[in-house]
């Protein structure tokens, strides 16, 4: 047997538009945004570390934003980002790469990794020489692929309206 959802229904588009942040994007109304104040080591590297919650379907998408100040820093940034996609090797039945590139010529990575992982998509964007910004998401609960599959199905739908959205400060 498994859970019924209740979908929430968006009825507008909110703009994330913080004035700790180098970028914009777009996300339903149903969802939260809830600024990081804790990391491993205390404070989170950057202000503009947040999550974008959506209670009614308990799930994250947990964001974090780098500046790139050196061609070794980017490198950095992408092998940290495989890395952590990479430690859900060991649950993973598979894990799919996909290119990324949207209308404001920002472009990255989608992870979808499939099996009975903590975070099943993954994604990083960037221009290459300035910005990185990076959000995996997370469901609240323990993960059973059979019964997280419509939720992530819905919730991918409002990552790639992120996604789409996303575009960089002048």
């Amino acid at each position: 047997m498994y859970p019924r959802i209740f979908f929430p229904e968006s009825e507008n588009l909110l703009e994330l538009d913080d004035s700790y942040c180098s970028f914009v994007f777009s996300y339903p109304d149903y969802a939260e945004i809830k600024k990081d104040s804790f990391a491993f080591e205390g404070k989170p590297e950057d202000e503009c570390w947040f999550d974008v919650n959506i209670p009614a379907l308990n799930t994250s998408l947990h964001c974090s934003y780098h500046s790139i100040k050196e061609k070794a820093t980017l490198d950095k940034l992408v092998n940290d980002a495989f890395t952590i996609a990479g430690k859900h090797n060991v649950k993973a039945n598979f894990r799919k790469e996909s290119l990324l590139k949207n209308s404001h010529n920002i472009s990255g990575i989608m992870f979808e990794i499939e099996g009975p992982v903590a975070s099943p998509l993954q994604f990083y964007l960037t221009d290459s020489t300035k910005h990185f910004f990076r959000a995996s998401l997370y469901f609240n609960s323990t993960v059973n692929p059979d019964s997280t599959a419509e939720v992530l199905n819905f919730v991918r739908k409002d990552i790639e309206k992120i996604i789409e959205s996303f575009k960089w400060k002048k």
